[in-house]
């Protein structure tokens, strides 16, 4: 019970003294800004609901540029991936969030179960799909494919009153195809199957469907026992490429 509580609570997480994180940081505030392109910034914070300001940078550029910044810079440990991604978060452009998810994405694997708590701060904290998502398949995925006891907190985030955990423990299985618990994937769905927030009933349907790569006829048969209750869009994303 105290585990749990650990990795559910509302507290914000310690930044803890990183060389690594003070050498990244550095290099980082100095190298996106010199290609900031402020009409493009424009357009996308209009195109991301007003969530956080941007810089502007393309997908590639960031990427070239987050290349240049980790050049030389040795691998973390879970105090370096704490201090990284917390003091990226505390950076008001979008970008520098989005650096944080890939540079955890890459080094999830160095982070503990007792990281948990850390990344539910950044899907809680200016929170939308774009960083939501990456976070929830690729970084809480990996967490609780390397701690199965971790399952006991999705089940718990399943029932939050949060939409952006509900969405996560939806999503944390995305990329698990063989190795999916198709108990929880399926008993999620059927718990958030009338829920009123778009992003929920959104993700219902994209991790049905993203199983049904792996097993079309079980998803058919869940939508098929659960339509009435299922949302018209979470059905219409189960069955997109399978039909009914």
């Amino acid at each position: 019970m105290l585990r749990l509580m650990s990795v559910t609570a509302r507290s914000l997480p310690d930044v803890p003294d990183s060389a690594l994180a003070d050498t990244v940081l550095e290099r980082l505030t100095a190298q996106y800004p010199t290609a900031a392109d402020p009409e493009r910034a424009a357009g996308l914070r209009a195109y991301m609901k007003d969530v956080a300001p941007f810089l502007g940078l393309t997908s590639p550029v960031r990427r070239s540029l987050s290349r240049t910044v980790l050049a030389g810079v040795p691998r973390p440990d879970e105090a370096d991936c704490t201090a990284v991604a917390l003091r990226c978060w505390r950076l008001p452009e979008r970008e520098y969030h989005y650096f944080a998810v890939d540079y955890l994405r890459r080094y999830v694997t160095h982070c503990s179960s007792g990281f948990l708590p850390v990344v539910r701060h950044l899907l809680t904290t200016v929170p939308w799909w774009d960083t939501v998502d990456l976070l929830a398949a690729h970084v809480v995925g990996g967490l609780v494919t390397a701690d199965r006891e971790l399952t006991a907190v999705m089940d718990a985030w399943i029932e939050d009153e949060d939409r952006w955990l509900d969405r996560t423990a939806l999503l944390h299985q995305l990329r698990h195809k063989e190795r999916t618990d198709t108990d929880r994937l399926f008993g999620y769905c059927a718990r958030q199957s009338g829920h009123g927030d778009f992003f929920v009933r959104k993700a219902v349907g994209w991790c049905l469907r993203e199983y049904a790569k792996t097993d079309p006829d079980a998803v058919r048969a869940f939508v098929a026992a659960h339509r009435t209750r299922l949302a018209p869009l979470s059905v219409r994303e189960a069955l997109r490429a399978i039909g009914p």
